[in-house]
């Protein structure tokens, strides 16, 4: 039975085509088990049947360092079929699902494997599959449990497409090996940022007053969820490691075991936020400093109790020296030592360290202009490329600042070839509407993925994150969902989730072609009264949503502009003056940062060619990042033609013009799709245009009694 709670991309009526049809599964384990509950549920909901076979999978050697469990050991199942409804296992069917090295399956569907087993052509991985049709059969082959998860997932976005007779042959294996959401959860509430961290849909599904929460369903719907969009890690709380959080890497490591013991049948695999200073506030020694031995030993030994509670492990996420973070600085040492220390621990198993490069002066003084947070990623870590072991991820956010609506690509990215970077993004809007807004970030990311950092046939900085044949440190993000009856507190910003799983499968992936895979899911056309009118909705108020957003907000790439402490709603001069380095340097002259080399903070230098002469140059660099790198007069002219001051006039009155307009398109859907979901959008669309407003007139107001430029169109600023 399914929890109250909006089924988001997977309600039942996604299944139809799938649960309306024969259907065999062919293997056998513990993941193979939820792909036949999976196709078990959609046909005794649709009218279809259902039917197990096989024997038990082949075993793997040792666990692998990101993506699916390992599957030696798991149990086996009768090799006899078993079924849904009264028709015998070897009645003819429409689809099948088969594990490779199960044997043939039975009946029939033994022709259709044996033809769709000759189209495959090379290995399909951990988490690969084929899809093809053979002798008027829908087949799904993979080589292990997961990749017969991800095919079954594939079919249902398919829908009918997926029994076409014409359905040509299907290969897919994702590109990145891990796809991992970072959850910021607190187990115990913390007093300023609460039970979750910048979380913006209720409680932790994992946490609940200091306790794990002993009703797991939501677990279960979340896995099923991340499933189906591609996600195969988790961690499980917030990087930032307060007192009770760091316990749950000893003592109350069986909260985490009992997280993964329902995540594993989906194919995802937990990881941990631990502390540097594990070994002090812990295990009680003097000191954390890596090059100590009692140290070393007390993380291996630590480890080793952790895989003995959680064989499938995925691995530590470290924040060091960061925000008030403990870190190897406080011994001497750099962070190549600290982030080895533990990848040594974690080595025998085969698991990772993601160590993050979010490491800056956050008490730098605000008159220093030559002190530059966008520099401190790169000033702290590509000096170290070569030196960390092969299991240290160094996870890079994808700008040099922090999540904003609009940043260059971080030149860490492509600065170090020699260390596995993974590349962080924020699906949680901290700084792009905190799911009060519609702001879809897939095309946003589709930018990010698709720059090439370096020279125009260097690799793109998807393939910097892929890394060789899959070995790169892959594609993490902020997750977004909470304990909202929504999941996401605003009903479309599931779609941010959604897209972030698809497109760290695929980074080729078209955001909007993922769009339409969102929508159709989301609101089958079997559960409104005019599907089309949904589609183009949906489309007119998402499509553009980022950019109306960064039309309304902070302009040009100059970043921040919010409120401090809860970043929500415009504060033009809310960081100016305080020591986290989120500056815009307005003045009566002009705005923007200086980072050029010949006159600013050199931070343009980072950068491989071309882009260090392209951002050096007022001329050359993108109107979007203008400000970002360059301080101008407000009468600098743009590539579009306009002045600095007026494009922030214009943008500012259009962002909010646009939302009006999404307003109403949105209530053209009121009767037209479920009312819960229709009245919690209306609410939030009402907060945007209410939020939005504030930002064109405290924005406007601020640059024009800045400027003493008026509004070439005479419209009012106050």
């Amino acid at each position: 039975m399914r929890p109250a709670v909006h089924a988001a991309w997977l309600p039942p009526e996604a299944f139809g085509a799938l649960g309306s049809r024969r259907v065999l599964v062919h293997g056998a384990g513990p993941i193979v088990d939820t792909v036949f509950d999976e196709v078990a549920t959609a046909c005794a909901g649709h009218g279809g049947r259902a039917w197990r076979s096989g024997s038990n999978p082949p075993t793997s050697g040792n666990p692998p360092t990101s993506g699916n469990p390992a599957t030696s050991g798991n149990p086996p199942t009768s090799g006899d079929a078993s079924s849904v409804g009264d028709a015998p296992a070897g009645d003819a069917v429409d689809l099948v699902l088969a594990l490779g090295g199960s044997g043939p399956p039975p009946g029939p569907a033994a022709k259709a494997v044996a033809a769709a087993g000759e189209i495959q052509s090379a290995a399909l991985g951990d988490e690969g599959f084929l899809l093809a049709r053979a002798a008027g059969v829908t087949v799904v082959l993979a080589d292990a449990p997961a990749g017969l998860l991800y095919g079954l997932f594939h079919v249902v976005r398919l829908g009918t497409a997926a029994f076409d007779a014409v359905l040509a042959p299907q290969r897919h294996r994702p590109a990145m090996r891990l796809r991992m959401l970072d959850h910021w959860d607190n187990v115990a509430v913390h007093p300023v940022m609460g039970q979750v961290e910048r979380g913006y849909a209720g409680g932790s599904i994992f946490w609940h007053d200091g306790e794990a929460r002993r009703d797991r369903t939501r677990i279960r719907e979340y896995a099923r969820l991340l499933a189906a969009c591609g996600v195969n890690a988790v961690s499980v709380n917030n990087v930032n490691v307060h007192a009770t959080e760091a316990k749950l890497l000893t003592e109350r490591l069986g909260d985490v075991a009992a997280i993964a013991d329902v995540l594993r049948p989906y194919g995802i695999r937990v990881h941990l936020s631990v502390t540097f200073a594990a070994p002090v506030v812990l295990g009680g020694l003097p000191t954390a400093d890596p090059s100590h031995e009692r140290v070393r030993d007390w993380w291996a030994t630590t480890t080793e109790k952790v895989y003995e509670r959680i064989p499938d492990f995925g691995g530590y996420v470290v924040k060091a020296d960061s925000e008030g973070q403990p870190g190897p600085f406080t011994y001497g040492r750099d962070h190549a030592e600290g982030a080895n220390l533990l990848a040594e621990a974690l080595a025998p198993y085969g698991a990772v360290v993601h160590w993050r490069a979010f490491v800056y002066n956050h008490r730098q003084d605000w008159r220093d202009r030559a002190t530059d947070r966008a520099r401190a990623a790169y000033d702290h870590f590509a000096p170290l490329d070569g030196r960390f072991r092969e299991n240290v991820i160094l996870q890079v956010k994808f700008g040099p600042v922090d999540f904003q609506v609009r940043e260059p690509v971080s030149p860490v990215i492509a600065a170090m070839p020699a260390t596995r970077l993974a590349v962080e993004l924020q699906v949680t809007q901290e700084y792009t509407g905190q799911q009060r807004h519609v702001c879809y970030l897939g095309p946003w990311w589709s930018e990010v993925l698709r720059f090439t950092p370096g020279e125009p046939c260097g690799p793109a900085v998807a393939d910097i994150a892929a890394g060789g044949s899959g070995a790169g440190g892959g594609l993490v993000a902020v997750s977004n969902a909470g304990d909202d009856l929504f999941w996401t507190g605003h009903p479309l910003a599931q779609a941010n989730l959604y897209a972030f799983g698809r497109l760290a499968w695929d980074p080729r992936l078209d955001p909007l072609a993922v769009l339409d895979e969102w929508i159709e899911l989301t609101f089958p056309p079997s559960t409104t009264t005019d599907p089309e009118l949904v589609r183009r909705t949906l489309h007119a108020v998402m499509d553009d949503s980022w950019r109306t957003y960064e039309r309304y907000s902070a302009p040009l790439g100059v970043g921040f502009m919010v409120r401090p402490g809860h970043h929500y709603g415009p504060d033009v001069d809310g960081y100016e003056y305080t020591p986290w380095g989120t500056y815009h340097f307005a003045d009566r002259d002009g705005v923007g940062v200086d980072r050029t080399r010949a006159t600013g903070t050199g931070f343009t230098g980072q950068y491989l060619p071309p882009w260090n002469t392209v951002y050096e140059s007022r001329e050359r660099c993108p109107d979007e990042l203008l400000l970002f790198f360059h301080h101008v007069p407000y009468g600098h002219v743009l590539h579009s033609g306009s002045t600095v001051v007026q494009h922030i006039y214009d943008t500012h009155f259009a962002g909010v013009e646009q939302v009006e307009v999404m307003r109403q398109r949105w209530r053209l859907l009121d009767g037209v799709i479920d009312p819960a979901v229709h009245d919690r959008v209306t609410e939030r669309l009402d907060e945007q245009l209410r939020s939005a407003t504030e930002w064109r007139d405290q924005l406007n107001t601020y640059f024009f009694r800045k400027s003493g430029v008026p509004d070439a169109r005479g419209r009012r600023i106050h």
